[in-house]
């Protein structure tokens, strides 16, 4: 059975960084369209202001959701609610607050090394969006354990920040392993940054949770090749699954 991956297709990345990055409403959805067709399940975008930073406004993200159903209408998207986005917590409470509701996001992120994740992820349930929460670090765990939203989780994001490969990899499973003894149910997700997107791409595959690709997360193929697109990255990592499945059943 395949696993999930979600193609995160833009981040935080510019165009200076590679050409192909979607960064308005219509790029973005371009890609989701694209990445969902090359064998993604769900994708992660962060909205774009006219400057091209990151927002949460309602504005922003009304155009980039209309965007996406008008060119992808069946692609299920989400977003995050990170605090690099406003100046702070209580601004992004009213932010998300007023995301629309006639052109809702299907899900959200919260990541849980953040002041005020709790509420956060509370507020985002409210909205009636699907939930995902994060955790950054082993020290994230216990704040992760102790939200009410625990049980509500869609899946738990671990996204370790090492930029070690090895390193990343122990603490992704370090992580999941205290999860899991906590008894959280919900499917694990982990991804990685650079150096460490595609071994914690195929420790994910290894250990049989889900995982994300994606500009978001890297420029490069496994071979370090420059990436064309999202879409290239999200056919790779389903060889690379596929590779996996191979050797386990060999």
């Amino acid at each position: 059975m395949s696993a999930l991956i979600k193609a995160a297709v833009n981040g935080g990345r510019s165009y200076a960084e590679n050409a192909a990055v979607p960064i308005t409403p219509a790029e973005i959805a371009a890609a989701g369209r694209e990445a969902v067709a090359a064998g993604a399940d769900v994708v992660h975008a962060h909205a774009r202001r006219a400057d091209g930073g990151q927002t949460i406004h309602p504005d922003d993200i009304r155009a980039m959701v209309e965007a996406v159903r008008a060119d992808a209408p069946g692609v299920v998207l989400g977003t995050t609610t990170g605090l690099w986005t406003c100046s702070g917590h209580a601004e992004r409470m009213r932010l998300v607050e007023a995301w629309p509701d006639d052109v809702p996001l299907d899900f959200a992120s919260v990541a849980f090394c953040e002041e005020g994740a709790a509420e956060a992820a509370d507020l985002v349930l409210a909205k009636g969006l699907v939930l995902e929460s994060a955790v950054w670090a082993l020290a994230d765990v216990p704040a992760l354990l102790a939200a009410p939203s625990l049980e509500r989780n869609v899946r738990i994001l671990i996204e370790p920040e090492d930029a070690d490969p090895t390193v990343a990899v122990a603490h992704a499973r370090a992580m999941a392993e205290r999860i899991r003894a906590a008894g959280v149910t919900a499917p694990l997700l982990y991804h990685g940054y650079d150096a460490t997107a595609w071994p914690l791409v195929r420790a994910a595959f290894e250990d049989g949770v889900e995982t994300r690709v994606g500009f978001e997360d890297t420029l490069v193929l496994d071979d370090g090749a420059v990436a064309a697109d999202n879409a290239a990255m999200v056919r790779l990592a389903r060889e690379i699954e596929a590779s996996v499945q191979a050797r386990a059943t060999a």
